[in-house]
């Protein structure tokens, strides 16, 4: 059984099946699912009941276990066939975050590396991968709030956007593991997080999580970030990023950009905290990421009793903008930390 106080989701390989916190139900209810069919999994990551780029990635791995352990392919052909198209479908489910392409590919490279085995010995080496991909996220994140608290030892206060924690990975997570890490450490850090406007990830689930912590946490609307860097409430600005180009241009949750704006016309440091997995060497610069549109409703309707817009009134909805690499002070890492014009070189 997945502990809530400590891990986002597991691999349950007893009863094969990914179990994952549904998020969506979030701060007022703590509910576990069990996801074993790739439609209740698609469903999952294309409805935020699973979300932040590293989990996502950690639950396509699981999830690629778990379709292949319910396989009733006789042939190796079959079995591939059926694997590939598994993964096209899962891909499919959010194509901005290049975590789950990611780990998907991790897990069709383990496939072809068995090719001529037993289906059950393959069977078996998907599952161990899934294993390892979810034991590294964790020391991967660890070692990004490792970094990352070492730049924070004079700092007493940080400004995030949307939800880059425990939530969005399975333990740590990346924008918030330097504050947990500090913590450990003895370095109690000030979180103020941004509400993270439509779905808001910063409200419900950076505050959930860093208050169950014991993070002195304030929430602020999305607008309010020139207010708290003018006024010097924060020392730095740390965001996650859901897919950094080799020019480092990263996409992260809609509202990034306009904070590494705000925070370069006063003078803090803005930080992206990604793991290594998330650069993408195939794609050159932010002109080239796909950026995720969603529905309408979650403006105009999704957290109102009635609807808040009028009914001729149209909504854009973005899920992410890209931050130019001009904007970041640096990337930390699970590696180190790198300046923007380094990223080419270390991926």
């Amino acid at each position: 059984m997945l502990d809530l106080n400590s891990q986002t989701a597991g691999f349950d390989r007893e009863n094969n099946a990914l179990v994952i916190i549904d998020q969506t139900r979030l701060p007022n209810e703590e509910v576990l699912l069990s996801l074993k069919t790739r439609e209740e999994i698609f469903d999952a990551v294309k409805t935020l009941k699973l979300r932040g780029a590293p989990c996502i990635g950690v639950c396509a791995a699981i999830a690629m276990a778990v379709l292949s352990n319910d396989s009733t392919a006789q042939t190796e052909e079959a079995f591939i066939k059926e694997f590939e198209d598994n993964a096209a479908y899962l891909i499919s489910s959010r194509p901005t975050a290049v975590n789950l392409s990611w780990a998907v590919n991790e897990m069709k490279k383990t496939l072809f590396s068995c090719k001529g085995q037993s289906l059950d010995n393959i069977k078996k080496a998907l599952c161990d991968k899934a294993s390892e991909i979810l034991e590294n996220d964790i020391s991967t994140c660890k070692a990004i709030g490792e970094y990352g608290a070492k730049l924070l030892e004079k700092t007493d206060a940080i400004l995030t956007h949307c939800n880059a924690g425990r939530l969005a990975c399975i333990k740590y997570g990346t924008a918030l593991s330097p504050v947990y890490v500090a913590k450990e450490q003895g370095h109690d850090i000030k979180v103020y997080a941004d509400e993270t406007r439509p779905l808001l990830q910063g409200a419900r689930l950076t505050a959930y999580e860093l208050t169950k912590a014991g993070v002195d946490t304030t929430v602020v609307c999305d607008n309010m970030s020139s207010y708290i860097m003018k006024n010097s409430l924060v020392g730095a600005v740390l965001v996650g990023a859901d897919r950094i180009a080799k020019n480092g241009d990263t996409a992260n949750k809609i509202g990034t950009s306009s904070l590494a704006i705000v925070a370069r016309h006063y003078g803090i440091p803005f930080y992206v905290c990604a793991p290594m997995s998330t650069f993408d060497k195939n794609t050159d610069n932010g002109g080239g990421i796909v950026i995720e549109m969603r529905d309408e409703a979650e403006i105009s309707e999704m957290w109102y009793e009635k609807r808040m817009t009028p009914e001729k009134a149209k909504a854009l909805n973005p899920a992410f903008d890209v931050t130019d690499a001009s904007l970041i002070t640096a990337f930390i890492t699970d590696k180190g930390v790198f300046k923007p014009e380094q990223i080419k070189d270390i991926i």
